[in-house]
C-alpha cells in the first residue's frame, strides 16, 4: 500500500492549507489514506514517483480524539481555482472503504486566500449603503415563495417596505418561471422599492434572484445594475463554486447575498459530510458579501454556538438569520449575535393578522426595541403590531 509516511505529529505548518477531520476510525492507516488520497497517494507504489513529488505530501500532524489536523502545501493547488481545491481536500477521501465517517469540520486557506477577492462590501459597506447604524438590519421573504405574479410580487414589496423593512429578496426557488418572469419581476419590484423610499425616507433593497447557468446567472446580474438594483442573490451551492466565482468576478458592482440551499445534504450529519463553517469560509474567500448562518431559534436544525462561531468566523460577510422567525424571536437573535446581523423573516411577517405591512412594522418594532435593550412585552402594549404578533406567536424570554 502507498498509503504511508502521511503522519509526522512533529510537523508544524507554515503558509499551508489547514483542515480539520472527524475521523472514524481514527486509525494510523485511515489517517495515512486521507491525507495521502487528497493530496499525492495513491493506492499502490507508482514507478512515476520521485522525493521532489513526496515533499509535497499532506500530512495529519494533530489527533485528538476521532480529530485530526491536515497540512497541506499551497503549491498543491492553484491560486484562484476553489473548484480544484475543494476537489483535492473534499473530494475521493469521503467514498473511501476504509473511512467508516468522514466530516470536514473546519478549513484555512492561509496564503491562498490570497487569490481570491473576498466580499466587495460586508457589514461596513452595506450599512454605507443602506445608511443604517445602531441596529440590526430587517428583512422579508416574498411569501408564498412560488405562484405570485410580477405585479402581486412588487405589491407584497412594496407594502413590506412601506411598514418598515430594510431588505425584500427572492425565496431561493423562484427565478424565471412562467408565472413570473425575471425580468418584468425585477423591474416592477424596483418601481415599487423607489415609491417606498420616496415616502418612508429611508434606503431600500431589493434582492433579486439571479440563480441559472453561468452565462445567464452574469446576464441576469447585469440586468438588476443596469435597471438601477444594488443587490443579487444567489442560490450559491447549487451554482456551484466556480458559478459564485464567475458572478463575483462579473463587473456589477452588486452586492452578493448567499443563499445557502441545499447545504443540509452536507452539514446536517455530525459525523460525515461538510460543516456549515467550511462553507461559509469557502464563500467568503470568494467575495459573498451577506451569508445565511442559521437562527437557532427558528426552524431549521443547528445549534446555537456553531451559528454564533460561523457568523464570528466569516466577519466582515454580514451573517443573515432566516428560517420560521417571527417578531417574538427578535431579543434573543440579537442576544446571540449583537446588532451587526440581518433577520428576516418570511411567514413570521406575512403571517400577521392584519396582514404585510403589519407584519413588517412588527418586526421593525421587535428589533428597535430590541436594540435599545427594551423588553418586548413592554414595548408591545405601546406598539399594536407587536402586541398582536407576540399574541399570535408568542415571546422567547
Amino acid at each position: 500500500m502507498a498509503y504511508e509516511g502521511f503522519v509526522d505529529m512533529k510537523y508544524r505548518p507554515k503558509n499551508d492549507v489547514v483542515c480539520t477531520f472527524r475521523l472514524e476510525p481514527a486509525s494510523a492507516e485511515a489517517m495515512n489514506a486521507v491525507a495521502g488520497e487528497s493530496s499525492i497517494g495513491t493506492w499502490t507504489e507508482v514507478k512515476t514517483m520521485n522525493s521532489r513529488i513526496k515533499k509535497m505530501g499532506a500530512t495529519v500532524f494533530s489527533k485528538s480524539g476521532n480529530v485530526i489536523k491536515v497540512a497541506y502545501p499551497a503549491e498543491l493547488f492553484e491560486p484562484g481555482n476553489m473548484p480544484q481545491i475543494l476537489s483535492s481536500v473534499a473530494g475521493n477521501i469521503f467514498g473511501m472503504k476504509i473511512v467508516r465517517n468522514l466530516r470536514l469540520e473546519d478549513i484555512e486557506l492561509g496564503r491562498l486566500e490570497r487569490s481570491f477577492p473576498g466580499p466587495r462590501y460586508g457589514i461596513a459597506g452595506i450599512r454605507k449603503l443602506l445608511g443604517i447604524r445602531g441596529r440590526p438590519l430587517v428583512g422579508t421573504i416574498i411569501k408564498p415563495k412560488l405562484g405570485l405574479r410580477e405585479h402581486e410580487h412588487a405589491t407584497v414589496a412594496y407594502r413590506a417596505w412601506s411598514g418598515g423593512i430594510d431588505i425584500v429578496k427572492d425565496d431561493e426557488n423562484l427565478t424565471s418561471q412562467s408565472f413570473n418572469r425575471f425580468e418584468k419581476r425585477v423591474t416592477n419590484t424596483l418601481k415599487m422599492l423607489k415609491k417606498a423610499e420616496r415616502e418612508t425616507g429611508e434606503n431600500k433593497a431589493y434582492m433579486p434572484n439571479v440563480t441559472a447557468e453561468c452565462d445567464e446567472m452574469v446576464r441576469r446580474a447585469h440586468f438588476v445594475k443596469d435597471n438601477g438594483g444594488t443587490y443579487a442573490m444567489v442560490d450559491i451551492l447549487t451554482v456551484g463554486w466556480s458559478g459564485l466565482q464567475s458572478l463575483r468576478n462579473a463587473d456589477t458592482g452588486l452586492v452578493l447575498h448567499a443563499h445557502r440551499a441545499m447545504h443540509a445534504a452536507f452539514t446536517r450529519n455530525p459525523r460525515h459530510g461538510i460543516s456549515m463553517m467550511v462553507i461559509g469560509k469557502v464563500a467568503k474567500a470568494i467575495g459573498i458579501d451577506q451569508l445565511h448562518v442559521g437562527t437557532a431559534v427558528g426552524k431549521m436544525s443547528e445549534e446555537k454556538k456553531n451559528v454564533i462561531a460561523i457568523a464570528k468566523a466569516i466577519r466582515p460577510v454580514f451573517p443573515v438569520c432566516s428560517g420560521g422567525l417571527h417578531p417574538g424571536m427578535v431579543p434573543e437573535l440579537v442576544r446571540m449575535l449583537g446588532n451587526d446581523v440581518i433577520i428576516q423573516s418570511g411567514g413570521g411577517i406575512h403571517g400577521h393578522p392584519d396582514g404585510t405591512r403589519a407584519g413588517a412594522a412588527a418586526m421593525r418594532q421587535a428589533v428597535d426595541a430590541a436594540a435599545s435593550g427594551k423588553d418586548l412585552s413592554i414595548y408591545a402594549k405601546t406598539h399594536e403590531e407587536l402586541r398582536k404578533a407576540i399574541t399570535k406567536w408568542g415571546y422567547l424570554k
